[in-house]
């Protein structure tokens, strides 16, 4: 199941695409990438809040591929007939 989640790749950004973060479905940051023409790196706090933005919103995007993908497992193992126990 790892294995396959490794495999599923999201991307997330921040600050109209100064901040690319990519993650997979495990939950693990790939890459972050940064468009430095696109920021103001004497506002320090800003790129700091705009590289959490893009972290959380990339991991929240691999947790909702890991839970789809995971459902998705759990209804294939279930027996016939057993797939509506898990509100399916």
């Amino acid at each position: 199941m790892r294995k396959k989640l490794a495999d599923i790749i999201v991307t997330a950004e921040a600050g109209g695409g100064a901040v690319k973060v990519t993650a997979n479905a495990n939950r693990e940051i790939l890459d972050v990438s940064i468009d430095k023409s696109k920021l103001d790196w004497d506002d320090l706090e800003q790129v700091q809040d705009l590289v959490l933005t893009a972290v959380n919103n990339a991991l929240e995007k691999a947790m909702v591929k890991e839970q789809a993908e995971t459902q998705k497992l759990l209804t294939q193992m279930m027996p016939p007939g057993m797939s509506g126990l898990f509100g399916q």
